[in-house]
């Protein structure tokens, strides 16, 4: 396992396997019936990931995504085990590193389109609205402002991009072009009938969900969920207390790194720049906080 100066794991290596695959934040090891998903702590931005990571970020979305998958208990998933006394011998040597940011998963053939529910207008929806009075084709009415809830949440499909390439946002047609109208429509029934459920649980803790990413795959004919869910990699979460309309609001996510990057010349094409010291641990700080609001519980 390799950590940068920040105690971040960014890379792992496990004796016994191949090369994982590597994704922006996951590297996933073929075990050959199922997979071993490990969430290191690296972070991307606009399609890139850094150079340096998160410290216990990749524990975070782990916990957190446990949490979701057992709340949404009606929705099928990929996991099988995330207790690593429960591991296969191959991986026995290598517990300790991958205890509290790792899952055994089951092979599923992911589709093609990623799954975007938003309940507010913020982000490129916010930028496609000023500049088009739509969001993925999608007519909304006149008059919303930066951050301000919609009437009702909408299902808003991107395409799935290579490392280093942009997502692009498509329409419901176009999603329906790429996997056929069964299949997407009912991605976009699950994903809104998620977002509204993890809504109002956030709401509940005294956050706002804004909006929230799912991915889904097939296995055996069935359509599940699969990688991570409500993360704050994968959502937006304003503290309810400090929301406000007409502004991008104070979030526990990582818009404090998109912030941070807004600022800079980079012109968000690798190689990504790397972040400072003050970025890093306040970005700790809010993965922290949204897990232990979401959840009640205290991050160890």
């Amino acid at each position: 396992m390799e950590y940068d100066q920040n105690e971040a794991l960014l890379k792992t290596e496990i004796a016994g396997l191949p090369e994982p695959i590597r994704g922006k934040v996951r590297d996933i090891y073929d075990l050959g019936d199922s997979l071993l998903f490990v969430a290191t702590d690296r972070i991307s931005a606009f399609d890139c990931v850094m150079p340096n990571g998160i410290p216990n970020k990749g524990k975070i979305l782990t916990a957190l995504s446990l949490f979701w998958f057992n709340m949404l208990d009606w929705l099928p998933n990929h996991l099988i085990t995330a207790n690593v006394e429960e591991y296969p011998e191959i991986l026995k040597s290598s517990v300790n590193d991958l205890r509290g940011r790792s899952m055994i998963v089951k092979k599923a053939k992911p589709l093609p389109v990623e799954c975007i529910a938003r309940g507010y207008i913020i982000g490129s929806g916010w930028k496609d609205y000023q500049k088009t009075g739509k969001i993925c084709g999608i007519d909304l009415k006149q008059g919303y402002r930066q951050a301000e809830k919609l009437d009702e949440p909408i299902f808003t499909p991107s395409t799935k991009a290579e490392q280093g390439l942009h997502d692009e946002n498509i329409s419901f047609e176009q999603a329906v072009d790429i996997i056929g109208n069964e299949k997407a429509e009912t991605i976009k029934q699950l994903t809104l009938k998620a977002y509204a459920e993890a809504a109002d649980y956030a709401k509940s803790k005294g956050i706002i969900l804004a909006d929230t990413k799912f991915e889904f795959g097939m296995l055996d004919n069935e359509i599940i969920i699969i990688d991570e869910v409500l993360t704050p990699d994968s959502s937006r979460f304003w503290p309810a207390d400090q929301y406000e309309i007409g502004c991008s609001p104070p979030s526990l996510d990582k818009q404090f790194v998109r912030d941070h990057l807004e600022t800079l010349s980079w012109d968000k094409t690798p190689p990504a720049p790397a972040l400072p010291l003050r970025v890093i641990l306040r970005t700790m700080q809010k993965y922290q906080e949204a897990y232990e609001s979401i959840t009640n519980l205290k991050f160890e």
